[in-house]
């Protein structure tokens, strides 16, 4: 439970006795306090099937009015012990109880009233449908969002990851071996007992977060003002952005904890969910129908209650809520502005608890996680850690509607403040709603002491620098990508270099690296040193030069985000190189919004490491020169980004994205042989669905214009070796390679290509054999325009097609995982055996 903190809290309760002691008067008086409450708590069930009753009325001869959740179950806390408890249901006959009984649980059975039951049953209209109906087609004039030109408001949010001690037994279990007359003991499991003292006295995470959110139509902004999480002098930027539900009740997909799920106001809604008129009720003195909705095929899909305004069929209040491997609940509260004639949102809550699910289930990083179960009816005791939550609760202040607004670098969503992480008490004390207790006090306090002691902080910057293929070293960072590689024509490549990191400068960078090759015995080098500009573009300005190798007919694109792999298994089957060398001026910016461009110009001195040459003009070229222009261009239009003081961050990725990238010869400058122009462009998208299944869809092409060697050409990216027998083509498969097409086959001056992929949920065959299952296609199409310009090498063209499909079976064991292709169509080849290929695979889980 809670691996990122867990293993650090026993030694807490001995690093922190003397400050306990300190505390102890304060905790004594907090612990009376609660005393001082009654907490009541139950199930409503039905009185013959004993199944809980979803959201019936609780209501105090007080006043005090909850619903029971979607099992029936409720919870009251009351300062003042009321005498009675009514509960009512609709079709049920209402139960009052008297509460001068000494217990805090209460079964209360009701009993089926067989009038109503007969008269919902035999009316041929829902009412509750006639009311979403008309909540469906008044939205645009109830959603804030549509209705108010801008509005702006500040909000304070508070995430915690805890547990109820009172829920939790605490004892220490003794195991023994042996007959009952020479018992020993085995094995003595104080576990539960001491998670309950650690959740007595602090919760096992905190964060908090002051924001400013600003709406001008039609963007939404979110400013974050200061922020505080428990343990780390920085914030885990990434976690400021995590999405737990939905901002707006009237989006088209309702989100819930990063999963997306047709809303039940949505168009079309009523093909998907049942309603359900449970009562009328009040909220802001204004009266409202209480609808419950369930989805009608998916048992986990979404279900809640919807409280509507009668009035004008706004809604006043939402409980949206998912139960599967994790029990997810979110609640929209809204406030009736009577001048705008709106319900505004003025509160969110959302808690996620354990659910039932085979498989053990970890979220926030590892910070919380449950314990799988089976099917079958569990009759062991719940672990003390089975208890344990994340909630979060967001409320709303400070509210300006229809206010002249201007908003700056709109295209940011999410924007943190420099000055953010090192607010002061003071700040805290005007934002917060209520003062902090003592447990969520000495949360800080321990968090920071353990991180702080275990270096913790450091530890995650040097776990997150290895993951992209970087170890620290003070102020330089080693890049373990030039350590050893692999290829047909150098051998093994030994090498090494990096670069200088933020402790170095975060203004400026140098980086480079040098390298040898055992069997081509030649050096290869690459030097270069860059400047920053501006924090809020992450504009950087640079030159460096080259000296090295490349595989002929790659193409990549300047603003491919790195990627570290601890082999790459397509350079260790390519004998075809060009040697280059290259001097290079560049501008890389995040300046043009949702973007990442780079604007270059070089010079390079190519030649080609094979038996090729090059006709143009009646001149043979066996090594030539270019100057080139180079714009490429990455457009993530339907992502989100958030500005951090440390830079611009991509925290929620949608698809499609675009790549484009344009290179031309520059004849007039420095010394450039050929005259040509060289475009490329490619969409990428990704579906997941609710089902753990995921699609993905890859179109890429190229166009060249003018005349340009092989080497710069196109060869679709084949991964096949060319060997008469199957077996001694069983390589490691590639990303998006075609993995029937043999090195060398094909090239082309222009050409197109689409990959199809989708991944079902991992499939459990055995207790430790879990392989996730893809199916893929590929096809290409190219073509060679003036073929008689290449000379000494013989390759065919793409003009008829290129087919291939195939099955992967990834991660069958402990990473490793198979895969089978076949090609078909045009250029499929006579004996059977060569269209097909078997390849292994790799998935890699660093664990951070």
């Amino acid at each position: 439970m809670c691996g990122f903190f867990y293993s650090y809290f026993c030694f807490i309760e001995n690093a922190n006795s003397i400050l306990m002691k300190n505390l102890f008067v304060l905790f004594l008086f907090f612990t009376v306090s609660l005393q001082a409450q009654l907490h009541l708590s139950g199930i409503v069930q039905d009185r013959e099937t004993k199944k809980g009753l979803p959201f019936a009325t609780l209501t105090t001869e007080q006043g005090i009015s909850t619903l029971s959740d979607v099992d029936g179950r409720f919870q009251l806390t009351f300062t003042k012990s009321p005498e009675t408890l009514t509960v009512s249901y609709v079709g049920y006959e209402s139960k009052t109880l008297s509460l001068f009984e000494t217990k805090s649980f209460f079964v209360i059975p009701l009993s089926a009233q067989t009038t109503a039951l007969k008269e919902i049953t035999l009316s041929n209209k829902n009412p509750a449908n006639a009311i979403i109906t008309k909540v469906i087609q008044l939205k645009n004039v109830n959603n804030p969002q549509k209705k108010l030109h801008s509005f702006q408001f500040k909000t304070y949010n508070k995430l915690l990851v805890t547990a109820n001690p009172d829920s939790i037994q605490g004892k220490i279990d003794t195991l023994y071996t042996g007959s009952d007359s020479k018992k020993q003991i085995q094995r003595i499991d104080s576990s539960d007992y001491q998670f309950k003292k650690i959740i007595n006295k602090q919760h096992l995470f905190l964060t908090e977060k002051v924001s400013l959110f600003q709406f001008e139509k039609p963007v939404l902004k979110e400013t974050i003002l200061g922020t505080k999480m428990a343990g780390f002098k920085e914030p885990i930027y990434e976690l400021l952005g995590f999405s737990l539900q939905s901002f707006s009740v009237y989006d088209e997909k309702y989100e819930l904890f990063e999963t997306k799920y047709k809303s039940p106001i949505a168009r079309h809604a009523l093909q998907e969910y049942r309603y359900k008129l449970l009562d009328t009720t009040t909220l802001n003195h204004r009266p409202v129908y209480v609808l419950y909705f369930k989805n009608r095929a998916n048992k986990r899909g979404l279900e809640g209650l919807l409280y509507i305004d009668t009035e004008n069929f706004a809604i006043a209040k939402t409980v949206m809520r998912i139960r599967g491997v994790l029990d997810i609940t979110g609640i929209h509260e809204f406030d009736y502005l009577p001048q705008e004639s709106i319900w505004f949102p003025i509160r969110k809550s959302f808690k996620i608890v354990k659910g039932k699910s085979k498989d053990p289930t970890a979220i926030l990083g590892g910070r919380i996680e449950f314990a799988g179960e089976n099917d079958t009816i569990n009759t062991a005791p719940k672990r003390a850690t089975d208890f344990s939550y994340l909630s979060s609760e967001m409320r709303v202040y400070d509210l300006k509607v229809n206010n002249p607004l201007k908003i700056k670098k709109s295209s940011i969503a999410i924007e943190v403040k420099e000055n953010a992480n090192v607010r002061d008490e003071l700040f805290w004390k005007e934002n917060r709603p209520d003062s902090l207790d003592v447990r969520s006090e000495r949360t800080y306090f321990v968090l920071d002491s353990v991180v702080t002691k275990e270096k913790i902080e450091k530890k995650l910057k040097f776990g997150r620098k290895i993951i992209n293929g970087y170890v620290p070293f003070g102020p330089f960072d080693l890049d373990l990508r030039y350590l050893l590689s692999y290829n047909n024509f150098e051998g093994f490549r030994f090498g090494l270099g990096g670069t200088t990191n933020e402790v170095f400068s975060r203004t400026y960078k140098i980086e480079g690296y040098t390298a040898y090759g055992l069997k081509d015995e030649a050096i290869k080098y690459h030097l270069g040193t860059s400047f920053r500009l501006g924090n809020f573009s992450n504009t950087w300005i640079g030159t460096s030069y080259t000296n090295d190798v490349r595989e002929i007919g790659s193409t990549s694109f300047a603003t491919d985000k790195r990627v570290f792999k601890l082999y790459d298994p397509r350079p260790i089957n390519i004998s075809t190189f060009y040697a280059f060398k290259s001097w290079r001026a560049f501008i890389e910016t995040k300046l043009i919004p949702k973007t990442e461009s780079i604007w270059q110009v070089s010079h390079s001195e190519i030649e080609p490491l094979f038996g090729y040459s090059f006709q143009y003009h009646d001149q043979l070229y066996q090594a030539f020169s270019t100057t080139t222009a180079l714009f490429s261009i990455q457009w993530n239009p339907f992502s989100d980004f958030m500005q951090t003081p440390n830079g611009k961050i991509e925290y929620e990725k949608r698809f499609p994205k675009f790549s484009f990238q344009v290179t031309k010869s520059l004849p007039t400058i420095l010394q450039n042989d050929f005259d040509f122009t060289k475009i490329d462009a490619r969409i990428e998208y990704e579906k997941h669905y609710l089902n753990g299944q995921k699609s993905e869809v890859l179109v890429q092409g190229g166009y060249t214009i003018g005349a340009l060697p092989l080497t710069h050409l196109y060869s679709v990216s084949p991964n096949n070796l060319t060997k008469d027998h199957l077996l001694q083509r069983v390589t490691i498969a590639g990303k998006n390679s075609f993995e029937t097409m043999y090195f060398n086959e094909f090239f082309s001056s222009e050409f197109v290509m689409l990959q199809f992929k989708h991944a079902i949920k991992r499939i459990q065959l055995f207790p430790k054999v879990k392989p996730s299952l893809t199916f893929v296609t590929r096809m290409a199409w190219g073509n060679m325009k003036n073929p008689e310009r290449h000379i000494g090498f013989e390759y065919k063209t793409l003009d008829r097609g290129y087919f291939e499909s195939g099955i992967e079976f990834n991660q069958i064991y402990k990473g490793l995982g198979l895969t089978t292709f076949y090609r078909y169509g045009p250029n499929q080849l006579p004996r059977f055996e060569d269209n097909l290929a078997i390849k292994l695979s790799f998935v890699l889980d660093l664990g951070f």
